[in-house]
């Protein structure tokens, strides 16, 4: 057996163990008990959730990629792209989720030949993108003189910056929200050439399809004030915490604005709309970490998200599959304004 082999046996293990709601696929092919161990708690509670759902698992398939491989004289370190496929019904009707994780694992040859030894994620949904690498603003300082000269994407209209002295000429804005779910569909796998990508790419991207549904850009050349989004010049990134913090843009959804994008924070996941999102606090601790964007629902009427970072689409809601989810998990659900 090569170690490619013994590769495809691993990713055939994880489907069935999600399937059977156990990792006792796993054990043949994985050496490493404690990895084994969390994929058992991860499973089973994955399985419960679909329980609740009253949803039943169907089928799993995985689409593997090698993205790079080294040898060492222990053996190989592979590190790998899996785009999952997880098929479930609920009644009659038929849902389909997908994510695309990318994993490092360490296959080892034994006397007894290849085998899995450990494998870990190269990403989380729990980090926050950088604030900021090559400079600091003070409080009064703003980009408006080198917005004008930068070529960023997408174009910034100086008429819907909050300045008092624009508001008498203030129009209301219609929110499309099938526009913001379209622009969600189109770039969830991949991300818009037309924007930077961020490593953790979660706030980034449904700032994006807020945008791309109508939602006015706050320019206020401050990078703690507004939602605004210039790309960058050189070294400087050009746009506000709101627009690429989970936190920010969390807490400026959640606050009233006379004008421009604002949102109203609803009780129950099912009161949400497509074009609405969602902000997950994984610790509990009052400070969010993740948003994601409801793109529709599912037979229950619960939402179903896109969401960057773990690049997923028609996701169940309460990200019960997440290895950043913990029993002190919070969430918020916010409605988006239909006039803006």
């Amino acid at each position: 057996m090569s170690w490619k082999t013994a590769l495809y046996n691993y990713i055939h293990a994880k489907n069935q163990a999600e399937l059977e709601g156990s990792s006792a696929p796993l054990e043949a092919f994985v050496s490493d008990s404690a990895y084994v161990r969390k994929q058992d708690v991860k499973v089973r509670r994955l399985l419960n959730s679909y329980r609740e759902r009253d949803a039943k698992l169907l089928r799993g398939e995985t689409k593997l990629r090698m993205q790079g491989v080294k040898e060492l004289p222990y053996g190989i370190i592979a590190d790998i792209q899996l785009h999952r496929f997880l098929t479930y019904q609920i009644g009659l009707i038929e849902h389909q989720e997908e994510h695309i994780e990318s994993e490092r694992v360490i296959i080892e040859q034994n006397a007894l030949g290849w085998k899995v030894q450990s494998a870990e994620l190269l990403q989380s949904e729990k980090s926050q993108p950088s604030r900021g690498r090559s400079f600091h603003l003070s409080e009064n300082e703003t980009f408006l003189d080198t917005q004008r000269s930068s070529p960023s994407l997408p174009y910034i209209n100086p008429s819907i910056r909050n300045t008092s002295g624009l508001e008498s000429a203030h129009r209301k804005i219609i929110y499309n929200r099938p526009k913001a779910v379209q622009y969600a569909e189109k770039w969830w796998q991949t991300p818009n050439p037309s924007y930077e990508y961020f490593e953790v790419d979660c706030t980034n991207y449904v700032s994006q399809c807020l945008f791309a549904g109508g939602a006015p850009m706050d320019y206020t050349g401050k990078r703690d004030s507004g939602w605004w989004y210039a790309g960058k010049k050189g070294h400087q990134e050009l746009w506000s915490y709101s627009w690429a913090v989970a936190n920010s843009l969390h807490h400026y959804l959640e606050r009233p604005h006379k004008h421009g994008l604002t949102g109203t924070v609803v009780k129950d996941a099912w009161e949400l709309q497509p074009g609405d999102t969602i902000s997950y606090d994984w610790d509990g601790d009052g400070r969010f970490q993740h948003n994601t964007i409801v793109i529709g629902k599912d037979a229950n009427g619960m939402p179903l998200v896109n969401a960057h970072t773990f690049n997923s689409r028609n996701r169940y809601w309460a990200y019960k599959d997440s290895p950043a989810w913990s029993e002190r998990t919070k969430y918020t659900f916010i409605h988006v304004a239909d006039e803006m």
